[in-house]
């Protein structure tokens, strides 16, 4: 057991857990794939963890009324974003009012309620305890097709529940212990048979996976004790399948089957928020608090480039060979891949929280004011395609499935702000 300490405030003792120990068996999928529903967008930024979508006919301008399927109203509030899979749309909610962290059911094709789950009643976190921009429900739900994820910190602890698609709860279980300095900002991701959540904080951070059908937890890791908000990704780089994840002054590996570090690198900061994106050699992290650093990687974990531009709260996204990166108050930045030479810098005014996409070579991102940047990189320049405004704020990132992108937009502002989710259609629906 390894005890953290956290100076003058709480210690929280992070019980490692080896796979050794757990004897968990980590399967090649997480269910069997027979008569599953199509997972379009199954998790934090789309299958792949990296914002990237394949080649297809989506919208590049729309408004309020054009080129809109349908907008619905959602109960409370979060940052987390929609996901879809077959033909229903889910999302994380927190009514604070009432205390309740919610998922929801969206038919895809006409913006039907089909359900309401209430996860957690009660014991949220105090409202000191959240930052000013945060919410009770930041993460993004992950689906493998048969049960769906998601975190929540609820009673100082943060809690993981699988939810059949019908919305009845499968199991709930602690993931760990969390000592909150702005909240809970980490989504669950997937990884074969397991899900894995990362909960980085100043009472014991760690990184837990449990197994994706009964909840049990095949190993955890001790992470020291700095609150940081990145989620991880796994990705295949340099021929092995690597967990991922930045913060606590470090890049760092680990085997995600396993849990066991493969390496470590000190670089950008304490406190990141991004997700890392990387090639089939290469990985790309920026950040953060209180240092700012863009740093490229190898395999290894060799530093290859790095400059001292920060993209804090939004994740980066690879186009080709070049680096997309919007900082939080409005510059997009592009650089190669391999040497890290700036292509272009371009202000686009306006704040962001949101994290980019790139569809047809091209890439969206949505500002704190509701505009979605519609923009492509073409022979080194800046080539702007369009601005299209739907809400008046947008803390979550967008998610696509076949032709329609869905938007979680908020609208109005103080006490009478609400939240919308809405269907950005093209002229030929592909349900």
């Amino acid at each position: 057991m390894l005890v953290v300490a956290v100076g003058c405030g709480e210690k929280n003792p992070v019980k490692e857990i080896s796979a050794a120990q757990s004897g968990v068996e980590v399967r090649d999928t997480l269910v069997d794939s027979a008569d599953l529903p199509t997972l379009h967008w199954n998790q934090w930024r789309g299958g792949s963890i990296d914002g990237v979508v394949e080649d297809r006919e989506v919208a590049t301008n729309w408004g309020e009324s054009q080129n809109v399927r349908w907008k619905l109203d959602v109960p409370g509030r979060g940052h987390g974003s929609p996901i879809v899979v077959g033909d229903v749309v889910y999302l994380a909610t927190a009514i604070n009012d009432k205390q309740q962290q919610l998922v929801l059911a969206y038919d895809r094709k006409t913006g039907d309620q089909r359900w309401r789950r209430e996860v957690h009643a009660g014991q949220f976190p105090s409202q000191r305890s959240i930052h000013n921009k945060s919410t009770n429900a930041n993460g993004t739900i992950a689906c493998d097709g048969q049960r769906l994820y998601i975190g929540f910190l609820n009673n100082d602890k943060v809690m993981v529940s699988a939810l059949g698609l019908d919305g009845e709860i499968v199991w709930q279980k602690e993931a760990g212990l969390f000592v909150s300095k702005f909240g809970y900002a980490v989504s669950p991701i997937l990884y074969k048979s397991l899900v894995i959540v990362a909960a980085d904080n100043m009472g014991g951070g760690y990184i837990t996976a449990m197994d994706g059908q009964t909840g049990e937890i095949a190993w955890r890791v001790a992470r020291g004790n700095i609150s940081s908000y990145s989620s991880p990704t796994v990705a295949n780089v340099g021929g092995r399948d690597q967990l991922l994840i930045s913060g606590c002054d470090a890049v760092t590996s680990y085997d995600p089957a396993t849990g066991k570090q493969l390496w470590r690198t000190e670089c950008i900061s304490e406190a990141t928020c991004g997700t890392i994106v990387s090639t089939d050699n290469l990985l790309f992290a920026s950040g953060g608090y209180p240092d700012k650093e863009t740093v490229c990687l190898s395999a290894a974990g060799e530093i290859l480039w790095s400059n001292r531009t920060k993209i804090y709260e939004p994740s980066m996204v690879l186009l080709g060979d070049e680096l997309i990166g919007v900082s939080d108050d409005g510059v997009a930045n592009c650089w190669s891949v391999t040497d890290g030479k700036q292509v272009w810098r371009k202000r686009l005014g306006g704040n962001f929280s949101a994290s980019p996409i790139v569809c047809n070579d091209t890439v969206y991102v949505s500002d704190l004011s509701g505009n979605t940047h519609v923009f492509k990189s073409v022979d080194g320049e800046f080539q702007s395609i369009a601005t299209n405004q739907v809400g008046t704020d947008c803390y979550a990132s967008p998610a696509v499935a076949d032709t329609e992108i869905y938007l979680r937009v908020g609208v109005g502002s103080g006490d009478d702000r609400t939240e919308n989710l809405v269907c950005i259609k093209t002229a030929s629906p592909a349900i």
